[in-house]
């Protein structure tokens, strides 16, 4: 048996050796490839640009904002099918969007809730400052209660076809004579199903820090349905948010319910003077409350 010397063995172990760390990776550089860069720049300046920025903080917010509704309606949507397009449906939906005011810091006090306890069906009109008024309308939405929306919002994917399903009333707001009967329609549902209509009068989003001047299809329905209209006033959101100057903060807002207007006696001729009426009281209320919150008028 011969022995090998120690030179012989380093000498054929050495070759073998060598390849493998030459073909092992090397365990002190990393590779980094394009995506990887991009996503380390992403994730350092989001969030800077997030606190330094109030603009991109407002465009984060409100994108976010969308699309949580957005997903809101997906889980929504196999629960009230189960029922199908009705009423009671909305008391799911407002069980779903109540908690989003946390999310966003936003601190909501209801005053005259009160009000609402009257057992007839009514119209309830509120003012209309932006999208964020789903919120409030959530905070105090009655029992039996459905929004009027533009027929628009029915073909926006799986929020339109969640409203649709908790029974929200479309109306072509381009053409009079359908709108027309749709309130008519509505006034009868009203009487014989005992429901209650939510109607934003200004008929669009203000964000002048006021209110629009008021349409009179929802002071018709009320009329013509001979039930009583119940203001709401939503204060001004200038505390925390501003579409014109980009600005989403966290807040509070008031939302105060007036008592009811009676329309018992009341015929077409009196529209125009219960409008401006309903009007006039909402105007009084929304500066007072936006005065308390310190919002510029």
């Amino acid at each position: 048996m011969h022995s090998l010397a120690p030179g012989s063995l380093l000498a054929d172990v050495r070759p073998a050796l060598l390849g493998s760390i030459a073909q092992a990776p090397r365990l002190g550089t990393m590779e980094i490839s394009l995506g990887q860069w991009l996503l380390i720049l992403f994730l350092v300046v989001v969030p800077l640009l997030y606190e330094w920025s109030a603009t991109f903080k407002y465009f984060c917010k409100m994108a976010f904002y969308n699309s949580y509704i957005l997903f809101l309606a997906v889980i929504v949507i196999p629960v009230c099918a189960l029922r199908g397009r009705n009423v009671e449906n909305m008391k799911i939906i407002r069980s779903m969007l109540v908690h989003v005011k946390y999310l966003y810091g936003i601190k909501i006090d209801v005053r005259g809730i009160e009000n609402f306890n009257i057992k007839e069906p009514y119209v309830v009109v509120s003012n209309h400052q932006s999208s964020l008024d789903l919120l409030g309308m959530m905070e105090v939405l009655p029992d039996r209660c459905v929004p009027i929306a533009k027929k628009e919002l029915m073909y926006m994917g799986t929020v339109g076809l969640a409203c649709w399903l908790g029974g929200i009333i479309f109306i072509n707001r381009k053409k009079t004579d359908d709108a027309i009967s749709v309130m008519s329609e509505a006034a009868q549902t009203m009487l014989r199903e005992d429901v209650r209509v939510w109607v934003f009068p200004e008929g669009t989003r203000n964000h002048s820090g006021s209110m629009l001047p008021f349409k009179r299809g929802a002071f018709h329905l009320a009329v013509q349905a001979q039930v009583p209209v119940i203001p709401i006033v939503i204060s001004s959101y200038r505390d925390f948010y501003s579409k014109k100057e980009r600005r989403f903060a966290t807040g509070r807002c008031t939302v105060q319910v007036l008592p009811p207007m009676a329309t018992q006696g009341l015929s077409a001729d009196d529209v125009p003077a219960l409008t401006d009426r309903v009007r006039q009281a909402m105007l009084v209320a929304f500066e007072g409350l936006s005065g308390e919150l310190g919002a510029p008028q």
